[in-house]
């Protein structure tokens, strides 16, 4: 089984590159205890999508903790990169979007692969249970998303954006993506669109089950895409939407499965101090081991 892990971003809200902030207690980035959680339950390669800038450093700094028997590769998300050749606008300085960057990986994916944010906490469960899906699901059309409670991925210090899922009978139906959502007392809202949202609701934290020919849907999807986009120098390719086209058109099903992990993340700097706590706490109850790595 394959992680792969997007640590490509930019970090404008949390003010640096917060998938490299030392917040574990021997100074461990956020993913490492995602890669740890991974490969405790059976994920054997690793895969991270970065820029090109940080390749060697986020190499050389994993290959150093990780044990030899994981593979492990990282690949730069490159603008020009693009399919058929596509030649976009040559002024282009953001990356293309998540939906993009999970199709730069193609050629060194050839099974099933879950995708998670670098700096977000998922939790072991949530692992687990991932790698249940894997070892249950032999349909090459069926996916999953592993799935967090609203109340428990808000923030203490400012909105936050949630794909709030739709979901019949453990299928994922849709997918609503609400974009300014914060609790004030007791009630949850989405203060772009109006919405009233329940603190029980599951919502999308990228953490995505996918076959290995999800690579060839996001081809066209990116081709289509790019055809249509409002600001070419700007705009960008969502992997939610992505996911979102082909459940509509009946392309593929998604299991919704419940993470049965708490999830933390760092949206803000000041998250920072509530990640160095819990991921304290944890290494103090037993949870991981210190030093992470041996």
């Amino acid at each position: 089984m394959v992680l792969l892990i997007m640590a490509a971003g930019s970090g404008s809200r949390y003010g640096k590159l917060k998938q490299f902030d030392e917040l574990g207690p021997n100074g461990e980035f956020l993913m490492e205890f995602s890669i740890y959680d991974a490969i405790k339950h059976g994920f054997d390669h690793i895969v991270l999508i970065t820029k090109k800038e940080n390749k060697d450093f986020l190499y050389n700094y994993l290959r150093e903790k990780i044990d030899k028997s994981v593979k492990l590769d990282v690949v730069i998300q490159e603008i020009d990169n693009l399919p058929n050749g596509i030649k976009a606008d040559s002024n282009r300085q953001k990356p293309w979007g998540t939906a993009h960057a999970v199709w730069c990986a193609k050629d060194y994916i050839n099974n099933g692969f879950a995708i998670i944010n670098a700096d977000d906490y998922y939790g072991s469960n949530a692992f687990k249970n991932a790698s249940s899906f894997f070892n249950s699901s032999k349909d090459q059309n069926n996916y999953g998303l592993v799935s967090y409670k609203l109340k428990n991925t808000l923030s203490d210090f400012g909105s936050v954006s949630r794909g709030v899922c739709k979901v019949s009978n453990g299928k994922l139906e849709s997918i609503n993506e609400h974009l300014k959502i914060e609790k004030i007392g007791n009630t949850i809202k989405d203060f772009e669109s109006e919405n009233i949202l329940e603190e029980n609701d599951y919502v999308s934290m990228n953490f995505w089950l996918c076959k290995s020919n999800f690579f060839e849907h996001l081809e066209e999807y990116i081709i289509e895409e790019i055809e249509n986009l409002d600001d070419i120098e700007k705009s960008e390719i969502y992997l939610p939407f992505a996911a979102q086209k082909l459940l509509t058109e009946k392309i593929i099903t998604i299991d919704v499965i419940y993470s049965d992990s708490n999830w933390f993340g760092v949206t803000y700097k000041e998250d920072k101090e509530n990640s160095v706590k819990k991921l304290s706490f944890y290494t103090k109850e037993g949870v991981y081991p210190t030093p992470l790595w041996d």
